[in-house]
């Protein structure tokens, strides 16, 4: 099934891109960190999703779509519109597919951007609510980074 969609507005777009720019100048060589790029979280059924931020290893840089076994962290920009699919339905897909971090913002009411974050439990592939930051994010996990919301 294809789904067809309008257009992403810029404040959604600078919510992927702030963690995603940040995330690629700390990722080193063993890694990268990429906007809007497709993932196949599984085989049968096919189901492959386009991400806002992937942070993958370096090797899969001319696969497309990139294996989920090669993801270390997805990060979900959170538009008015994609609310329960993000919440719901795509933590559930990145935490089967086994990605190791997610982590979604979202704009909160006042207009502060907010990150909500999950790490995955492996035995049952399900995510553990993490944390919710804001301001300078600081993460050590796949990798030293901090990223600033007050850019968004």
């Amino acid at each position: 099934m294809v789904v067809a969609s309008q257009s992403a507005s810029k404040r959604y777009n600078r919510l992927a891109l702030a963690p995603a720019t940040a995330l690629d100048g700390a990722a080193g060589t063993d890694s990268n960190a990429d906007t809007d790029c497709d993932v196949c979280l599984q085989d049968a059924p096919l189901t492959d999703r386009r991400l806002d931020v992937i942070v993958c290893r370096a090797e899969t840089v001319d696969v497309t779509p990139a294996p989920s076994e090669r993801v270390l962290s997805v990060i979900k920009a959170v538009s008015p519109v994609s609310k329960t699919a993000a919440r719901i339905v795509k933590v559930d897909q990145y935490a089967k597919a086994g990605a190791p971090f997610y982590r979604r913002v979202e704009q909160a009411a006042t207009g502060v951007p907010i990150v909500h974050t999950y790490v995955l439990d492996p035995a049952p592939k399900a995510y553990k609510d993490g944390e919710m930051l804001t301001g300078v994010v600081k993460a050590a996990v796949p990798f030293p980074v901090a990223v600033s919301l007050g850019v968004i």
